[in-house]
């Protein structure tokens, strides 16, 4: 499957273009920032708390915003001459996946600095970071393609928002509730063992279980993101 950089780059400025007239999306930037500062002061476990944070972000910023982007187009009906463009499944995927990945990646870097947090880990965290920003573009993109509207789409986020941000909290029940033991293997609190484990200085081994679990999601949701768009190329 070929791959245009040009057409990447043209479908990039669109979606910058009505990233920024639509203030309701763009809005979300500042939930990140404002959740860095409100906890950065808070007593307690510095990677539970970063954790919370990130995963809140993730599912706030990069899902939401994604699923926006794709469902406005879908309502205005320009996503289904996109698709009967030359442009690869590759390209328009990687396109408008791009501005997403860009704003999270610099606004989780932001919301960590003014966090405070610290890690003598610094690559090992940006690599979780940035297979965590692709995961959630992916779940963006699967609730966008599904959403016939932009209202359906910032509704269908929020069960994501809910699973997700909660699940670390939910397994300290998991004593009292042993079926709450699947919750451990959300990327979510994948993502919270991982930044704990690094805390601590765990051992490499440890570092690399809830690594691979997250790369694991972050695969399967891409593929079925693919999936998803080819069945709607047809469905057309």
């Amino acid at each position: 499957m070929n791959v245009s950089l040009k057409r990447i780059q043209a479908i990039f400025i669109k979606d910058y273009k009505e990233f920024s007239r639509n203030y309701a999306v763009s809005i979300m930037i500042v939930f990140p920032i404002a959740f860095a500062l409100l906890y950065r002061t808070e007593a307690g476990e510095q990677a539970a708390i970063y954790a919370f944070i990130l995963n809140f972000s993730l599912a706030m910023l990069t899902s939401f915003v994604q699923a926006c982007l794709i469902a406005e187009e879908k309502e205005r009906n320009t996503l289904r001459s996109l698709m009967m463009t030359p442009a690869s499944m590759l390209d328009v995927l990687i396109g408008k996946s791009a501005l997403v990945f860009l704003i999270s990646a610099a606004v989780l870097a932001f919301t960590t600095y003014l966090f405070g947090y610290e890690t003598s880990n610094v690559m090992l965290l940006a690599a979780a970071l940035g297979i965590s920003i692709l995961l959630y573009t992916a779940i963006g993109t699967i609730c966008g393609l599904y959403s016939k509207t932009l209202l359906e789409a910032s509704l269908s986020v929020f069960p994501v928002l809910i699973i997700f941000t909660a699940g670390p909290f939910a397994l300290a029940f998991e004593e009292q509730y042993p079926f709450l033991e699947v919750l451990r293997y959300l990327p979510s609190s994948q993502l919270s063992e991982l930044l704990v484990a690094m805390e601590v200085g765990a051992a490499a081994g440890e570092l690399a279980r809830p690594f691979i679990i997250i790369s694991v999601w972050t695969v399967v949701l891409t593929i079925i993101s693919f999936v998803l768009y080819k069945k709607r190329l047809m469905d057309q």
